[in-house]
């Protein structure tokens, strides 16, 4: 068997060259690929990043700083999201390599279950990072449909364009556009065979455990509608990962910036390490462009939710550069770091799998059951007053659930993906409309909309893909 030997920049190199640049050369620093064990090594990676811009402003609950907005309305990502412009060019804008990061790990993953079985070592090593890989290759598709297609919908997803199913390691090839229907059949499929081979206690957080396999795949089965299979996942999950940080915990000891308890890789309730960003070191920079929020969201926390007492300011000195005092906004508190928490925007905690399984029942009518496990996440979240009652029906039930998600579920993917998922359905369905600007006098304010069925909503490919695979059309 050939050797393979893998770069510092493996990954982002690939996607443009031959597989002939890695056999038998080594590269000085070059990690050497030749055991079942290092390929399992491969799978860690602490930087799964995945930056925001193409979508981030596509939501009604960030905030912009209005001088990055006027006079970008057609010409960036952020203007063309945050004025909803539908008709601005959007192809010829750059993604911060979004797309590339998706793909990029899809082909780490996929090196590492085509190559594995030719190395020496144990079939039980081999077994685990075959599904350790196997999750992460799921992951990252589900990021992909959710982000370049249409929502799942059931009488349309067979037939709405998806994305490229990539499940071999092929640096040359320009397969097929699959459906959003198959790409959640392979998702699926994926995650329901790697699970059981994944285990409760990783060597270290950034190989994917089994809390965080169930979760992913309730969450997978949460967007396909499979609502009994999402609380049974998600309840796996939980028998594993239950914790959920009591935030008046940290409000009592001094807040953030004097308890550290949680910082680092020390937050009990991350499942998976996933960053916005380029780094877990940039995320912090990443917050002063997206880590404003906006009025509508403020006005949903009560005064007593120490998820925005504990985490956002809305004046002083030091933010002055990054926001807009005087916007009704507020900005993630930028010395709110990994250094003093981890709060984990793209990756998922078991805060969320408590969100699922309160979705799932509320779907199935089990009312009672799903304002528990929404009770259970504020007990830990508010300062006194969190029990909410019972609604009297379903649909009250479900904007509660909504409402505690966009809370709860800051930054990354989140509200993106659920406004897109719920504007398939009229009675969740949303019309969002800002007004804007709000403290620039020299510029008239208006108001902008971004209906349930905006174009908008469908991030285009980026040209560097369309480019290279004449099969990838946009959707």
């Amino acid at each position: 068997m050939k050797k393979l030997y893998i770069f510092a920049l493996f990954i982002g190199a690939s996607l443009f060259v031959s597989c002939d640049s890695y056999i038998d050369i080594t590269p000085k620093g070059a990690l050497t690929i030749d055991s079942a064990y290092t390929y399992y090594e491969l799978v860690s990676n602490p930087m799964r990043c995945y930056y925001p811009s193409s979508f981030a402003y596509l939501s009604d609950d960030l905030w912009a700083k209005e001088s990055k907005i006027i006079g970008y309305e057609s010409v960036s990502a952020d203007g063309i999201n945050f004025t909803f412009n539908e008709t601005a060019d959007r192809t010829i804008l750059p993604d911060n390599n979004l797309y590339e990061n998706m793909y990029s790990d899809i082909l780490r993953c996929n090196l590492i279950i085509d190559n594995i079985d030719k190395a020496p070592g144990s079939d039980e090593v081999r077994m685990l990072a075959k599904a350790e890989a196997r999750t992460l290759r799921a992951f990252n598709h589900f990021l992909a449909v959710n982000t370049y297609a249409k929502a799942y919908n059931p009488a349309t997803a067979a037939t709405d364009g998806g994305i490229c199913i990539m499940n071999h390691y092929d640096l040359e090839s320009s397969p097929a556009k699959s459906t959003v229907a198959q790409t959640y059949d392979f998702i699926i499929n994926e995650l329901e065979e790697a699970i059981p081979n994944l285990q409760k206690t990783t060597q270290n957080i950034y190989h994917p455990n089994a809390a965080f396999g169930w979760a992913l795949l309730a969450k997978a089965y949460l967007f396909h509608r499979d609502w009994e299979k999402a609380r049974d996942a998600a309840l796996k999950s939980l028998e594993i990962n239950n914790v959920l940080i009591d935030y008046n915990v940290i409000n009592d000891n001094g807040g953030v910036a004097r308890y550290r308890e949680y910082a680092d890789d020390h937050n009990p309730e991350v499942l998976s390490y996933m960053w916005m960003g380029s780094g877990w070191t940039a995320e912090a920079a990443t917050f002063y462009a997206y880590g404003v929020i906006s009025p509508e969201l403020i006005a949903l926390y009560g005064e007593n939710d120490l998820r925005y007492s504990l985490f956002f300011r809305q004046s002083g000195t030091t933010i002055s550069n990054y926001y807009d005092v005087g916007s009704g906004a507020a900005i993630w508190t930028p010395a709110t770091t990994t250094a003093r928490f981890t709060y984990m925007t793209v990756g998922m905690r078991t805060a969320e799998t408590y969100l699922i399984l309160a979705e799932a029942e509320a779907r199935m009518n089990e009312l009672d059951k799903s304002m528990a496990y929404i009770n259970h996440l504020r007990k830990h979240r508010i300062a006194g007053g969190y029990e909410l009652p019972v609604p009297s029906n379903q649909h009250d039930m479900m904007e509660t659930v909504i409402a505690e998600r966009r809370k709860e579920l800051l930054f990354g993917f989140h509200r993106f993906f659920d406004l897109k998922r719920y504007n398939i359905e009229p009675e969740y369905a949303k019309t969002i409309t800002r007004t804007f600007p709000v403290v620039t006098k020299t510029v008239e304010s208006k108001t902008y909309t971004l209906q349930q069925d905006s174009k908008l909503y469908v991030i285009p490919f980026p040209r560097s893909a369309t480019d290279k695979n004449p099969h990838l059309t946009q959707n």
